[in-house]
């Protein structure tokens, strides 16, 4: 990787943890006073933000919009997903993701349904700087981590999480978490505590601060927030004022 003189020699120039281009100057400089790897950096905005929009199904070419539209509504993480029945889609699934990457630097951009090595390596080729699969498949996290990415692996339940933990997972997706509730999200992360969650599946602006104050460090958002229609007709400041009520909601 490319790394400006000013970052060498500090955590940040670590090619094994960074192909982060995207991460902007000013982040950069205010984490490498804190000592941290751009993998923590990340991972300590996944807490502040809390946020992630996953988005699905959508046409490559209005990525870059709906991604300009979360942004200016507050949110800036967005994982874009693979999708598993059409492997000619990938490489669209890849453009979109690489041109978030190149064009947005705002936006921490992570692939989604990630089940192969191949998957991985094209997303990874991308920009991508999180990995998220649907499944708890300790290969593909222990792939994940090789390559110096983020991992956020799905799992139901407490043997699955913790298995993923143990894996190298930086966090654990309960998933589907609006079918089992914020109520059993908060019976797993109490003896769990070590293992960081993300409720991912039925979380909406109704729940959202539920599912953070029974122990998830975030949400994945998809269909809820990610308005299909909107995003055909290019309703951006839909999109927007949509995902500002998302941000709203997610503080309480």
């Amino acid at each position: 990787c490319k790394i400006p003189s000013i970052f060498l020699n500090s955590p940040l120039a670590d090619c094994e943890k960074i192909f982060y281009n995207d991460i902007t100057r000013r982040k950069l400089l205010q984490y490498r006073k804190k000592g941290l790897t751009v993998n923590e950096l990340t991972m300590q905005h996944v807490r502040e933000s809390k946020i992630i929009a996953i988005v699905r199904g959508q046409a490559p070419e209005k990525m870059f919009s709906l991604a300009k539209a979360l942004l200016e509504g507050g949110i800036d993480m967005m994982e874009i997903t693979f999708n598993q029945s059409d492997a000619q889609s990938w490489q669209g699934t890849a453009a979109a993701i690489r041109s978030i990457h190149d064009g947005l630097p705002e936006m921490y951009i992570g692939a989604g349904t990630v089940l192969t090595t191949l998957q991985l390596a094209i997303a990874r080729e991308a920009g991508a700087q999180f990995i998220v699969t649907p499944n708890t498949d300790r290969p593909i996290i222990h792939a994940i981590k090789a390559l110096g990415l983020l991992a956020f692996p799905g799992a139901m339940t407490p043997t699955e999480a913790q298995r993923a933990h143990a894996a190298g997972a930086d966090a654990v997706k309960i998933f589907p978490a609006g079918t089992l509730g914020p109520a059993y999200l908060k019976a797993i992360a109490s003896p769990l505590s070590h293992v960081p969650f993300l409720a991912v599946g039925g979380v909406n602006d109704t729940n959202i601060a539920e599912f953070l104050r029974a122990g998830a460090i975030g949400a994945g958002v998809g269909g809820n927030l990610v308005n299909h229609e909107w995003i055909e007709r290019e309703e951006w400041g839909k999109c927007t004022a949509l995902a500002r009520a998302y941000v709203q909601a997610a503080r309480g």
